[in-house]
């Protein structure tokens, strides 16, 4: 049977590429033969940039268990958020990623999203319809209510953990630091006396207890609320960073130069988090609590993985791990989220699965969201026509001839502050309300530490993505002008 199973999903996959990136694989055009559809398991972090795995390279961070998922499966490398019209970038993110709207559809949508879900057009309803039993459990932050989204919803939570007023503009330049992560009477991730990451995991393994009494595939919806602030995490955790491990990212700066002006200065919530100007300790203490806390998730992720492996199902299970968007932490003087640099814009995005490739590294261009509708492809269930993002199959069914890249290009836009184009290795930035730019060469500079913007070597290049940066605003119903800006 487990045979079976592989070769019919293998059959959909190269009829997906047959079929090329522009054709949709429809439950009508390719659906998976009955009884040999896989198991989905989404598990979902919140605040996770995509340098915050060891297996990657860019970081000195402990993650064995998201490391070991990486050598089983495909990575894109490249994997991003389009943006948000909200301070809460999550609540954007979230939203395409439940909707399959792009940024400004589903901020339309966005007020009365409970509409979709009446009209049964939802990620869990849409795979629930094909005949999965669906779960979820942790982060929701959706306008609707997830216990009508699933079959079994469990902790659902809000956007982050609730703070308190000592969690912000810390450490000081001197003296000791008014706020502890280990300090359990502080709330947060400890309310209610368990660790939220640990709660999440554990009902995880419960519903793949619940699924083995059930006659159809699942999908598990597992989204972590780590490793959103407030970080807190046990001390064991902590002790594995003393400060003196903690390397500044690139670039360090005290402040950015456009954050005002760009929607991220002195009064967002996220960058209030640590003192103005920046420091060199401050950023150390942050990214200490940061990491701390991935290497507790990553525990939790281990656990779940182990439980699958045990649970017989892990042949016939396809894995996902991404987030919602990346974190600056540091970089550019920036704290939050807010901003359209990589760091904060690229997240992780792994899949394991029966037949996908091992330890494999794919540096396509795509959006986070496009696990949804490479999901529905894998169940062989309905995509509606509004869903904007595309079935990732064709690339992990990809020989000596991949098909065409899913996007030409990657769109990024924030409130009226921002827009952002990222393509062919570079990245051009657009700030309307400081009437700037920001040129750089991803290929070359990854950092995003050289503006060649007022570079006249690279003139020609700056108008030509400016050009194709509005041709995409205009496809995607971006109604910013952006005209008196044109080099």
């Amino acid at each position: 049977m487990a045979y079976w199973k592989r070769t019919t999903l293998w059959l959909l996959l190269a009829l997906c590429t047959l079929l090329g990136s522009g054709q949709r694989c429809t439950t009508a055009s390719a659906a998976p033969a009955s009884g040999s559809r896989p198991n989905v398991l989404f598990l979902f972090a919140d605040d996770f940039t995509y340098e915050a795995i060891r297996a990657f390279g860019h970081t000195d961070i402990d993650t064995p268990h998201l490391d070991r998922l990486v050598a089983r499966g495909t990575t894109f490398s490249h994997a991003y958020n389009m943006g948000s019209w909200s301070g809460a970038v999550c609540v954007a993110s979230r939203t395409m990623l439940i909707t399959g709207r792009s940024v400004w559809d589903a901020n339309r949508i966005y007020q009365n999203t409970d509409a979709e879900r009446e009209a049964g057009v939802l990620w869990p309803q849409l795979l629930g319809k094909a005949g999965y039993r669906t779960y979820m459990t942790g982060k929701w932050h959706i306008r609707a209510d997830a216990e009508k989204c699933f079959d079994m919803a469990r902790h659902v939570r809000p956007g982050m953990p609730k703070d308190t007023p000592s969690a912000y503009s810390r450490p000081p330049a001197e003296g000791d630091d008014p706020w502890s992560p280990t300090d359990r009477s502080l709330g947060g991730f400890w309310d209610g006396g368990t660790h939220w990451s640990e709660v999440t995991a554990n009902d995880c393994l419960d519903f793949l207890a619940d699924s083995a009494d059930h006659d159809q595939p699942a999908f598990f919806y597992v989204a972590f609320n780590a490793p959103h602030d407030p970080r807190q995490s046990p001390q064991e955790f902590l002790d594995r960073y003393p400060v003196e491990r903690i390397a500044l990212p690139e670039p360090f700066l005290p402040e950015y130069p456009y954050a005002e002006a760009m929607g991220a200065g002195h009064g967002l919530r996220d960058e209030k988090l640590a003192p103005f100007p920046r420091t060199e300790r401050a950023v150390k203490v942050h990214r200490r609590e940061y990491y701390a806390l991935i290497t507790h998730l990553d525990e939790q992720i281990g656990r779940i993985l182990d439980a699958l492996d045990a649970s017989g199902e892990a042949d016939n299970t396809w894995i996902f791990f991404t987030a919602d968007h990346g974190l600056a932490v540091g970089h550019h003087g920036l704290l939050g989220k807010q901003n359209p640099y990589d760091h904060s814009t690229r997240v992780p995005f792994i899949v394991a699965g029966p037949g996908v490739q091992a330890g494999v590294t794919d540096a396509t261009p795509i959006y986070l969201q496009d696990v949804m509708a490479t999901s529905l492809d894998l169940a062989g269930a309905e995509r509606p026509d509004h869903v904007f993002y595309t079935s990732l199959l064709p690339r992990l069914a990809a020989g000596d001839a991949p098909p065409p890249l899913p996007y030409e290009s990657i769109y990024g836009g924030y409130l009226d502050r921002q827009r952002s184009i990222t393509h062919n290795g570079w990245k051009l930035i657009v700030y309307p309300q400081a009437k700037a730019t920001r040129l750089y060469h991803l290929a070359e500079d990854p950092q995003e530490t050289v503006d060649l913007a007022g570079n006249p070597k690279h003139a020609a290049q700056l108008r030509a993505l400016f050009e194709r940066l509005v041709q995409l605003q205009h496809d995607l119903g971006d109604t910013i002008d952006l005209t008196h800006l044109h080099p």
